[in-house]
């Protein structure tokens, strides 16, 4: 692959975690190595199904589902800081070994701005020399993330069905 570069998806519309799964599908297809990363979601969703039976792609994500974040008592937070840390230290691994392409850290700006994971590390991840894509997403990037970004897309919510109360649809919305 050419020179790495860093992408983000964010904003407070839906489809960052879709394209980040999309962008994973086609690096797949080419042949890369894929590590695909969720914070905060515990929960087995419909796309991580389909990216396990995908050549090419590894998955890295909390076990246990927590719930929001102002949902967790004080244990639930560094049980999921530790697993977040744990993801990162990963990453660090593949980026340091050179033998990941892309890394997808899905979620993980929900994760960093709630204090939920080592913002060390997350500097220390994008401050070693770049031997893989990496794609970052959720709602509220760091200002020095996105200095830092050769690709921001934003996600702007118009109109969404939870507005009218409609809950999350599965195969849809997860």
């Amino acid at each position: 692959m050419d020179k790495p570069m860093l992408q983000v998806y964010c904003g407070d519309g839906k489809g960052k975690t879709t394209a980040a799964v999309g962008l994973a599908v086609r690096a797949a297809g080419a042949g890369l190595h894929v590590f695909f990363t969720q914070f905060m979601k515990g929960d087995e969703s419909s796309e991580l199904r389909v990216l396990r039976t995908v050549p090419g792609i590894e998955i890295m994500k909390p076990e246990k589902h927590y719930g929001f974040s102002f949902e967790m008592d004080d244990g639930q937070k560094r049980e999921i800081t530790a697993c977040h840390n744990a993801i990162l230290d990963a990453a660090l691994r593949h980026l340091k070994n050179g033998d990941t392409d892309v890394i997808v850290f899905d979620e993980i700006f929900s994760a960093y701005s709630c204090g939920l994971l080592d913002e060390e590390k997350v500097h220390r991840v994008l401050s070693v020399p770049q031997t893989a894509e990496i794609v970052m997403t959720g709602r509220d990037p760091a200002e020095w993330i996105l200095s830092g970004a050769d690709y921001i897309t934003e996600m702007r919510l118009v109109r969404h069905p939870y507005e009218k109360g409609i809950s999350a649809r599965r195969g849809i919305e997860f």
